[in-house]
């Protein structure tokens, strides 16, 4: 397919979506880690439409906040003292958090740690300049740790602290050297006075804009000696995580953003949802008209509507709070309560919504011309209700390879192409029971254990793409926090992961 390109946005990047651990093969060198913008152009309909169905839960139904919230806390703090207290505290009713960020003795990667101090003799001297002096001591110095102090000569004497400090997340700060006596200083920052605190004045704070992960060269020339102590506020609370902050502030998945701050739109990509709403309409943001969310059809959409050149039909199934154990349970697991009637509903009613939309396809995708339709794929994002009884998680296994069997008995496609992601909460920290039931949803793409479906069913471990509440719109680790990058990664490894199953061969 003629890549999609803006000339305006291609060089910017999108390391984020690189899925680790995913080796592709030489069909998804079509499928660039960075997607080109839509070109707008219509999809080919002279050849059947590609209808991919995703299914699941409420993270496949899409918990992504597009966006809106605000900052859980009052303040946000930074400190490079060791012993000071990490993470979220409460003070006096309200919520503030610190975060470690790092003084270095240059800009090298293996730089060591702390800042050097000279000391030179006399008082300051505004005229003076002390990079071409001789000092009369430099001693390395872990600058920012409150009880400690700045080194000492005999007599009258001036400080000059040198090095390089790097803070954890982008973002506006203000910076405050000093405690007590040690306050009265000025400093800069890669050139720029940023802080200055005159005898007997008050201190005088620039805004500063810096980037999380860059180092930046800093001077500070100290009136009076004392503490080493340095911490610094981070001025923009709002809240993290949201599509809007991902895309437009963060600069990732610019596919997404148009020319001029809108969303994009892909003509040749309709999304139909099947389950809830039974509306549709052409891939964009959010997915559907009204909806405040995203889910991992936004990226998987762009993904294969970028591979192919046929109009492409996304299909989505989904509904909250339900278990592959029970409301889901294929038909070949057999039957644990058979007076149940909702036990398989959650089943029937996919393969329901699927039939219905296909057999109204005509009335559904725009510009459809009698082309026809191939099944060319299926996509499973669930689990978390299945961790609520062990005898559900023991039989986690059987029931997908049984669920992955029965849809593809029942649409014809005996090798129809199938990608499974995990659960992913708390990242690589996951113990217990979903520990299990990612092990399971690994085990099912493992060819070793299951042959049968060797180059056929792919898993995608998501643990990487959890994002922590303090990078979230939200405290919800049951909806990944509800961060717009976890659904849109989740979605990005799906969509990745079907072209390597597709093959160089399917590929037209």
């Amino acid at each position: 397919m003629t890549a999609r390109r803006n000339p305006i946005r291609t060089a910017l990047t999108l390391a984020a979506v690189v899925m680790i651990g995913l080796v592709l093969p030489a069909a998804a060198g079509d499928v660039p880690d960075q997607l080109p913008d839509p070109d707008g152009k219509a999809p080919d309909t002279t050849k059947p439409v590609k209808v991919y169905i995703l299914a699941g839960q409420s993270n496949m139904v899409g918990m992504g906040e597009v966006s809106g919230g605000k900052s859980r806390y009052t303040g946000i703090y930074l400190s490079a003292d060791p012993d000071a207290p990490k993470g979220p505290i409460g003070i006096a009713g309200s919520l503030y958090r610190i975060d470690a960020h790092g003084f270095y003795l240059s800009a090298a990667p293996d730089a060591g740690r702390g800042v050097t101090v000279s000391v030179y003799k006399g008082t300051y001297d505004p005229g003076a300049n002390y990079d071409k002096l001789k000092p009369e001591k430099t001693e390395t110095v872990a600058l920012g740790v409150v009880q400690g102090f700045l080194p000492a000569i005999p007599g009258p004497h001036t400080h000059v602290a040198r090095g390089y400090v790097e803070v954890p997340h982008s973002g506006n700060y203000t910076l405050s050297p000093g405690y007590g006596d040690s306050a009265c200083n000025v400093m800069e920052l890669d050139g720029q006075e940023v802080y200055r605190r005159n005898v007997g004045e008050q201190a005088v704070r620039q805004k500063v804009d810096l980037a999380g992960g860059k180092r930046y060269p800093i001077k500070i020339t100290y009136f009076k000696g004392g503490s080493t102590a340095f911490w610094m506020n981070r001025l923009e609370l709002g809240v993290s995580g949201t599509l809007d902050i991902v895309t437009k502030k963060d600069k990732k998945f610019p596919h997404l953003v148009d020319d001029k701050g809108g969303w994009t739109v892909r003509k040749d990509v309709y999304y139909y949802e099947a389950r809830l709403t039974f509306k549709g309409g052409p891939l964009t943001v959010p997915p559907l008209p009204g909806n405040r969310t995203i889910g991992p059809e936004l990226q998987f959409g762009h993904i294969m509507g970028h591979y192919h050149d046929e109009q492409v039909l996304v299909i989505k199934t989904a509904q909250g709070n339900r278990a592959l154990g029970f409301d889901f349970r294929p038909p070949s697991s057999g039957r644990e309560d058979p007076d149940s009637k909702w036990e398989g509903l959650e089943y029937r009613l996919m393969v329901e919504g699927v039939r219905k939309t296909l057999d109204n396809i005509e009335n559904i995708v725009p510009g459809y011309k009698g082309q026809g339709y191939e099944i060319a794929g299926f996509a499973w994002w669930q689990g978390h209700k299945d961790g609520g009884a062990q005898e559900l998680i023991a039989e986690y296994e059987s029931n997908l390879v049984n669920l992955i069997k029965d849809v593809r008995a029942e649409f014809k496609v005996p090798k129809l192409p199938v990608v499974v992601a995990t659960v992913g909460f708390s990242g690589k920290q996951m113990s217990g029971k979903y520990l299990q039931i990612l092990e399971a949803q690994m085990a099912v793409g493992d060819p070793a254990k299951h042959p049968e479906f060797a180059g056929n069913v792919f898993s995608v471990d998501t643990r990487d793409f959890w994002r922590s509440v303090d990078e979230s719109p939200a405290d919800q680790g049951y909806h990944y926090n509800r961060n717009a990058e976890t659904y849109m990664l989740v979605g990005d490894a799906l969509g990745r992961g079907m072209v390597k199953l597709l093959g160089k061969e399917n590929h037209k």
